[in-house]
């Protein structure tokens, strides 16, 4: 027999967990820029970002799945699902989603990336109610009938035939499978055309149960917006669908491809009949957590960030050799990839490669004289600011801030860190990433002698 302040202490922990738990993130002046989130019951984060000074707002609900969380069967089932939930709930049809924020101006539209999938509304902020509304029901309400799933496969495998005929955009897919080979930070998005025609009704429906929990989402909002207004809406929607109250929540598991990197020297290239060779040169990088992203952001803005960087001069200006020459950074949750990508004729793909093995190893072994990463800084620093200055940027940052390290930063935190950044640590994380042997992608009509020498250029 249950005594009864026993039944009094469940019922208040029940209550206690019943309550959303609200949190002031970033305070901003006179309530401009201020972050909050709540924590509503069942684990469901809302966060948002209140700019009383525009007339737009955009409302994005961020998903903790991504394509790395697929088994080699499933391959492009994070993708096929971001576009299944378009196609119609038991609320509304396909048209219905489509026409509802058609019609008041807005725009509608999501992604997928390795680790999470994004869908998000972009409307004036008077019609944010309606953006709410239909994001949260195609969430929390998709049919994912077996006809959709029919028919949208022909869309998919339209898509994955539009990225084979980019080789600039196919040629990163395939430096991610050199680096990471046959596992799932090394396979693509999309999937391929097999493991695309193999997905059914069900086995999509069974992912989308086990990822789409609310503790596995994160709703964020951005503009014109009252944080308590969005809350309360969030949840009606959400408690509608009954959404709050699952007890089933799978935990994601914990995302560990670090042993997944393959040997140095590893190169990997498509024969293919192209104007241009498409170059991808790189090593193993950083996780986007590790403290010493900041100073690796300088550097990749010093290397291969601008027109005045070191790539663009010595491949584009000085010699013409390419295009389009830039270096990138890419951080996962457990590792990272640093990489240069390069377009060029056929016949001139060594001498670029060259060049930029070269500085490659020079700014390894030299580091970068103190001006240069003086002037990265302050690019870094503009073009951060600049990328934040409209409200479907904002809700992506504190989206993804609040889904990949539980914190948000501000923006002026952010340019502190970025201006803290020394010459020391930028010649330091240099000779530590650049200093490594790296692995060659290329696409492109290579001939035989054409493709020893590639792999020379790693040795």
């Amino acid at each position: 027999m249950t005594s009864r302040s026993s039944r009094t202490t469940a019922r208040t922990s029940s209550e206690a967990r019943a309550v959303a738990r609200t949190q002031t993130l970033l305070k901003g002046k006179d309530g401009i820029g201020t972050v909050r989130r709540t924590t509503l019951p069942g684990g469901l984060r809302v966060v948002t970002e209140t700019l009383p000074s525009v007339r737009s707002a955009t409302f994005g609900i961020w998903a903790n799945v991504g394509s790395r969380d697929e088994t080699p069967s499933l391959g492009g089932a994070t993708h096929y699902l971001e576009h299944l939930l378009f196609k119609g709930t038991h609320k509304r049809s396909a048209l219905d989603i489509s026409a509802a924020i058609d019609a008041v101006g807005g725009e509608m539209n999501a992604f997928t990336a390795k680790e999470y999938t994004c869908y998000y509304a972009r409307v004036l902020d008077t019609d944010l109610p309606l953006a709410i509304d239909v994001v949260c029901d195609m969430l929390t309400g998709s049919l994912i009938l077996q006809e959709d799933v029919d028919a949208e496969r022909g869309v998919i495998l339209e898509e994955i035939a539009m990225t084979e005929d980019d080789p600039g955009d196919c040629v990163h897919d395939l430096f991610a499978h050199t680096m990471f080979g046959d596992t799932p930070l090394g396979r693509p998005v999309l999937g391929t055309v097999d493991t695309v025609n193999a997905l059914t009704a069900d086995r999509v429906r069974r992912f989308y149960k086990k990822h789409y929990d609310p503790t596995h989402l994160v709703v964020a909002a951005a503009g014109n917006v009252d944080h308590a207004t969005v809350v309360r809406q969030v949840r009606r929607a959400f408690d509608k669908a009954g959404a709050l109250s699952r007890t089933d929540a799978v935990p994601t598991p914990p995302r560990d491809g670090s042993r997944a990197l393959r040997t140095a020297g590893k190169v990997e290239l498509q024969n293919r009949r192209t104007e241009q060779a498409h170059v991808v040169l790189g090593v193993p990088g950083l996780a986007r957590t590790d403290e010493r992203r900041w100073a690796l952001g300088v550097l990749n803005t010093a290397l291969g960030g601008g027109m005045s960087s070191r790539l663009f001069q010595e491949v584009r200006e000085k010699r013409g050799l390419a295009y389009s020459v830039y270096s990138y950074t890419s951080g996962f949750a457990d590792t990272g990839l640093f990489g240069v990508y390069a377009g060029c004729r056929p016949s001139q793909v060594h001498d670029v490669l060259k060049i930029c093995r070269d500085e490659l190893d020079r700014v390894a072994s030299d580091g970068l004289p103190d001006e240069e990463i003086e002037r990265a800084i302050g690019q870094l620093s503009g073009s951060t600011v600049l990328g934040l200055e409209d409200t479907g940027a904002l809700m992506n940052r504190i989206g993804k801030s609040e889904l990949c390290w539980g914190s948000q930063m501000s923006v002026d935190e952010m340019l502190a860190r970025i201006s803290a950044v020394t010459p020391d640590q930028v010649r330091a994380v240099a000779g530590e990433v650049l200093g490594q042997r790296p692995s060659l992608s290329v696409i492109g009509p290579l001939k035989d002698k054409q493709a020893d020498r590639l792999h020379e250029a790693v040795s």
